[in-house]
């Protein structure tokens, strides 16, 4: 939240002048949540706003919490810890991206 309030809505270009925009960086992360879900064993429509992501987040925070052997949650899903890690790294390398472009 920070790092997206305190970044210009047009960003630096990269190297070869391509990249997304803070916005639609923001659209990429929330709207990869769901299909998160999806490999937690959850069902929930994209989230086509905040208060529609920030619902999804707290569905999956309540399925990472339960406890667990390790074991996916779904066939040929993802195990918590797995799970925990890959949405976390997306959300934080994206937000690296807008730090980075930002200046």
């Amino acid at each position: 939240g920070r790092v997206v309030a305190g970044a210009p809505a047009e960003l630096r270009k990269g190297p070869r002048g391509g990249g997304r925009d803070r916005d639609r960086i923001v659209e990429h992360v929330l709207g990869a949540e769901p299909g998160y879900g999806r490999m937690l064993g959850l069902k929930f429509p994209a989230a086509p706003d905040l208060v529609a992501a920030a619902e999804s987040r707290e569905l999956i925070l309540a399925a990472l919490r339960k406890p667990s052997d390790g074991s996916p949650m779904r066939l040929r899903g993802w195990p918590p810890r797995y799970a925990a890690h890959r949405i976390a790294w997306h959300a934080l390398d994206h937000a690296w991206e807008i730090q980075d472009r930002s200046t």
